[in-house]
């Protein structure tokens, strides 16, 4: 299972449809609540269909692969 937090910014397969392909995290659960960086669209979405879709994740403001993302350790 990948690991997110609230309010983490990651890319998804396909752009919405307004061309932005960078989306905020705002409800983790069995659901996922995204929210367009471009219209502030906000679309309802599976987890298991999340993580189908997601590609990269951005970290210390770089978008790295989400096979590279670990969990912070505390």
């Amino acid at each position: 299972m990948l690991y997110y937090e609230l309010g983490d910014i990651v890319t998804l397969k396909k752009p919405h449809a307004c061309g932005e392909n960078e989306w905020e995290i705002t409800r983790l659960g069995i659901d996922m609540k995204l929210k367009c960086l471009n219209c502030e669209r906000v679309v309802w979405i599976s987890r298991i269909d999340f993580e189908k879709r997601v590609r990269k994740i951005k970290v210390d403001g770089k978008f790295i692969s989400i096979v590279h993302h670990k969990k912070n350790e505390e």
